[in-house]
Order: structure tokens, then C-alpha cells, then sequence
């Protein structure tokens, strides 16, 4: 799986006293998307949580390119830029019709109870290295 492909309509709730999204929205629409994008792979939240395992983001980058508003219906496009033994690095694209509105990149790490780094286990490092660049 090279790309994944998540739809989302923009509420009310999404927008800000101009009408617009606002831009916290934009960050938790690529996190929606993040997270069907792993469930695609066959990769659970709920799963590493039993097994004492989270993802959280070290980095984040956004460029807002162009507003989006109310009813818009937008898609977010999420693809593996770079994978090591314990990160993942997504590309991350927001689309309203054919444009460009926001582009991201965002890095992600495993930890472990203890808040401290643990290598990705091989299953997951080889569903994710399939979807995309890995090194």
C-alpha cells in the first residue's frame, strides 16, 4: 500500500470565528488519517496498548496552503517518507477537490511505559516498510 486515502467533511466545530478551519483541525484531521492509515496495515492503537506500546509524535510540520470551510469535503493523503528501527517519518497532504490546501510532515516514535524509545517489532516495521520509503 503506497498511499492512504481518508475523506473528511469539515463541521462547525472545525472552524473558527472567520468561517474558516482553524488550524488545530487541520493537525487532527492528519491524525485521523494516521491512525486509519495504520489500521490498514493491520497495525491496532488498541492492540499496543496491551502490549505496554504508543506512538507518539516527536515532530510535526504543517504549511497551510489555502483555507477550507464548513461543509468542504477534503482528503487526506498519507504515505511513509522514511522508517528506521524505531520511527516513521509521514508525508501527509490535505485536498479540497484537486488543491492543495495543507501539506504536512509529521514523525512518529514507539515507546514504552517507561516514555523511552523501543525499536518498532518486525511485524509492524515490515507492514509499514511495504507501504513506502524505508531505510
Amino acid at each position: 500500500m503506497a498511499k492512504s486515502v481518508f475523506n473528511v467533511r469539515v463541521y462547525y466545530e472545525d472552524t473558527d470565528f472567520s468561517g474558516n478551519v482553524y488550524h488545530a483541525a487541520f493537525v487532527q484531521f492528519m491524525e485521523r488519517a494516521r491512525t486509519e492509515y495504520l489500521r490498514q496495515l493491520g497495525i491496532h492503537h488498541s492492540e499496543l496498548v496491551r502490549d505496554g506500546l504508543f506512538f507518539v509524535v516527536r515532530r510535526l510540520d504543517v504549511t497551510y496552503l489555502a483555507p477550507a470551510h464548513i461543509d468542504d469535503e477534503l482528503v487526506v493523503v498519507s504515505h511513509v517518507k522514511d522508517l528506521t528501527g524505531v520511527r516513521m517519518v509521514l508525508e501527509q497532504s490535505i485536498f479540497r477537490v484537486q488543491d492543495q490546501i495543507t501539506r504536512g510532515e509529521v514523525e512518529v516514535v514507539l515507546v514504552g511505559p517507561d516514555g523511552k524509545p523501543k525499536r518498532l517489532p518486525t511485524d509492524i516495521r515490515l507492514r509499514m516498510a511495504g507501504s513506502g520509503t524505508h531505510h
